[in-house]
């Protein structure tokens, strides 16, 4: 049985995926931790419910903006936690350093589009679906990637498409992904992991 780090900060709403479909389609793992880069994060209270410990570690305020300090803090909590694989489930820092070196291969992103269209620096959250209404393509989805040093770059593990619909808004479009691929893919994915497929 793997132990799972989850990185967040927001609604959780990935996070809640992951801890529903524990026992069911996440059967090689177990979440250990949550660690959020923002206190006010819902998601720290989706997972306090769950009974799943929980660390906030926030660049600015905790690592006076020093990158390579909230990489090591971040690594550190994960080691203490003895986690096996890190889960990004909608946390919106970029990082690179010891956490990136220690879990290299063992850290997975779900990133809301079709990687590789609408990714990379500065595309994340409603900007990805922004940016795939303005495009006018007709298909698009998440990806769950392996993380390395090049930003939405690691290797794709599982896509799921989804089909824009007329008078789409970003924000419809958003709640649509996440119920038809997100939310699925993501804990398909984790179990690959753990279960040793990847």
């Amino acid at each position: 049985m793997k132990n799972i780090g989850v990185l967040i900060s927001g609604g959780g709403t990935n996070l809640q995926a992951l801890i529903d479909k524990q026992g069911s389609v996440i059967k090689s793992g177990r979440i250990v931790c949550v660690c959020s880069n923002s206190a006010g994060a819902y998601g720290l209270e989706r997972a306090k419910k769950a009974g799943i410990p929980t660390m906030v570690i926030r660049k600015n305020a905790d690592c006076g903006g020093d990158a390579e300090e909230f990489s090591r803090r971040i690594c550190s909590y994960m080691k203490d936690m003895q986690v096996d694989i890190i889960v990004l489930a909608g946390f919106m820092a970029i990082f690179g350093g010891e956490l990136l070196k220690e879990y290299s291969g063992r850290i997975i992103n779900i990133h809301p589009s079709l990687i590789p269209s609408f990714c990379g620096k500065g595309m994340y959250g409603l900007k990805v679906h922004e940016a795939a209404l303005d495009y006018g393509v007709k298909v698009t989805g998440a990806t769950v990637h392996l993380v390395n040093e090049v930003v939405d770059g690691g290797k794709i593990l599982i896509q799921k498409a989804v089909y824009i619909q007329d008078g789409d808004t970003p924000e419809v479009l958003q709640k649509r992904v996440m119920e038809e691929a997100e939310w699925i893919i993501l804990p398909e994915a984790v179990e690959m992991v753990c279960s040793g497929r990847v």
